[in-house]
């Protein structure tokens, strides 16, 4: 029989709070690029070390002004960090890695994303920028939540506290005028960054959110931009909390799904979704377990939304949702260590946290008021819980003001190629479909749309899409960058699901 192991399985991804998994516009250049710009990178960057990087690399800042309508104003400091090229003969175009989240730190994941450019890096360099509001640039940080019990991590009501408490303390800083804080006004600064480091154009390479600003970036400065890849596609006219419900719910119903038709599988866990079912209709309930990184007893009531909470994270992922089969039978039992366990996972460093602040900044700027006109249903299980907190958070929150240009995608000038999982419960294909029907417009021959039907979130590192991606960024005109022939990548199949190992004594471990 097929078996499993889950080592490790409690010690990757990180701890979700209350809206973890999220993943995931004033037109001119505000205040003085220029100022900061004119030379070329060894005029503005410093050697310097990054943890987890093996060589040295060049780090720089530039400054911006936090409201661009005020150039003479609060200043704040955009950090950037550039891995040179390993030869010489450089091509002139580096690679801008936009982040997720939003929130994200860039160069935070540097060391984790530099594998899947490292033969791009041959030749080119590689740029991460912290957008402002992230890592070093002006952060709007929350306490850090990844030790936090469960039940208090979980709980929706305790997560509305500590954000508020988050929003008074972040609006007493230098640069917390949370209304500078949108996608568009961080373009702007990552325009400015592109013209000191004296880059003639730069090749766009965005992950969920970061397909978000790698749009906004195109649609700004075309000009600018050589090429785009978007992994996990969260385009402007998505309103994230409402398709967060519909998204999320279809990637559970596929894994349960995939359950069924998985002859092992369903011969295992025949009941799987009456069991889920059941499991929801009996929350409220007080359930006691051991906390999956410190080991200490916890018990709580488990609510609805904790439940539905606890499965999200591994939906991201289709290795760690082949293990919610498992982890939802032994929850039906009485035994949640599982499902918690999976929800809680340890945080892989610096690169898991978000900054929140940012985060409610750009979402309560650009999605929260568009609530009202989503044509996206709630999810049968998830319902509206996260919009409903969304709209909690935002009430308070200060929102910069969004041009309506924002929510459109121009046909683009430059090849685009877009990556989407269709096991994703976040960016699934159709809001990539959405967006390449929109960038194709003009010339089809420019869009190319990948789908890994079996894949999760973030299609990058999945078999040889490293290969395909350098293909790309790598081709010598636009007409030999498309179409890339991807059959290498679209038949990987869904991992199969997790059996526990059976113990001498009968024991599941």
């Amino acid at each position: 029989m097929r078996q499993r192991r889950h080592a490790g399985l409690l010690r990757r991804g990180a701890r979700i709070g209350a809206v973890a998994g999220l993943a995931l516009a004033l037109a001119a250049i505000g205040g003085k690029p220029a100022a900061a710009a004119g030379g070329p990178t060894d005029s503005i960057t410093r050697p310097c070390r990054i943890e987890g990087m093996p060589n040295e690399l060049q780090c720089g800042s530039i400054k911006r002004p936090l409201n661009p309508a005020a150039p003479d104003g609060t200043q704040i400091d955009i950090h950037f960090l550039v891995v040179p090229a390993m030869a010489r003969n450089k091509q002139p175009e580096p690679v801008l890695m936009l982040a997720g989240g939003p929130g994200q730190s860039a160069m935070a994941v540097a060391p984790i994303v530099m594998s899947r450019l490292a033969r791009l890096n041959n030749r080119r360099d590689i740029v991460f920028i912290d957008q402002r509001g992230t890592g070093k640039s002006a952060p709007l940080q929350c306490a850090d939540e990844r030790d936090l019990p469960t039940p208090e991590a979980l709980d929706a009501k305790a997560q509305l506290k500590r954000l508020e408490t988050c929003r008074q303390d972040l609006a007493k800083l230098p640069h917390g005028d949370l209304r500078f804080y949108s996608t568009t006004i961080a373009m702007q600064d990552f325009e400015a960054v592109r013209v000191a480091l004296g880059a003639p154009q730069w090749n766009l390479v965005g992950a969920s959110y970061g397909t978000r600003a790698a749009l906004e970036y195109l649609r700004l400065f075309p000009a600018q931009v050589r090429r785009t890849v978007l992994d996990g596609v969260a385009p402007p006219d998505m309103v994230l909390p409402a398709s967060f419900s519909t998204d999320g719910q279809a990637a559970l119903d596929a894994a349960l799904l995939a359950c069924e038709k998985d002859a092992i599988c369903a011969e295992q866990f025949p009941r799987l979704r009456q069991q889920w079912a059941a499991l929801l209709q009996s929350t409220p309930r007080t359930i006691s377990v051991r906390h999956p990184l410190t080991g200490q007893a916890e018990s709580f009531s488990l609510s609805r939304e904790m439940l539905l909470r606890s499965v999200r994270l591994p939906l991201y992922s289709p290795a760690l949702a082949a293990a919610l089969p498992a982890a939802i039978a032994a929850a039906s039992a009485g035994q949640f260590e599982g499902l918690m366990g999976l929800s809680s996972v340890i945080a892989g460093g610096k690169s898991s946290r978000l900054a929140m602040g940012m985060h409610f900044s750009v979402v309560c700027a650009e999605d929260v008021p568009r609530l009202a006109q989503s044509s996206d249903r709630a999810g049968a299980d998830f319902g509206q819980a996260d919009a409903l907190l969304y709209a909690q958070v935002c009430q308070q929150w200060p929102r910069a003001e969004i041009a309506p240009a924002f929510y459109s995608m121009p046909a683009t000038r430059s090849p685009v190629l877009l990556l989407s999982g269709g096991a994703d419960p976040a960016t699934p294909p159709r809001h990539g479909e959405r967006a390449a029907k929109a960038l194709a417009a003009a010339n089809a021959k420019l869009v190319q749309h990948v789908v890994v039907p079996e894949a999760g979130h973030g299609v990058m590192g999945v078999g040889c899409m490293r290969e395909l991606l350098f293909r790309f960024i790598d081709a010598k005109t636009d007409a030999l960058a498309l179409p890339l022939d991807a059959a290498c990548v679209i038949k990987i199949p869904r991992p199969g699901a997790f059996l526990p190992v059976q113990t001498s004594q009968g024991k599941q471990s």
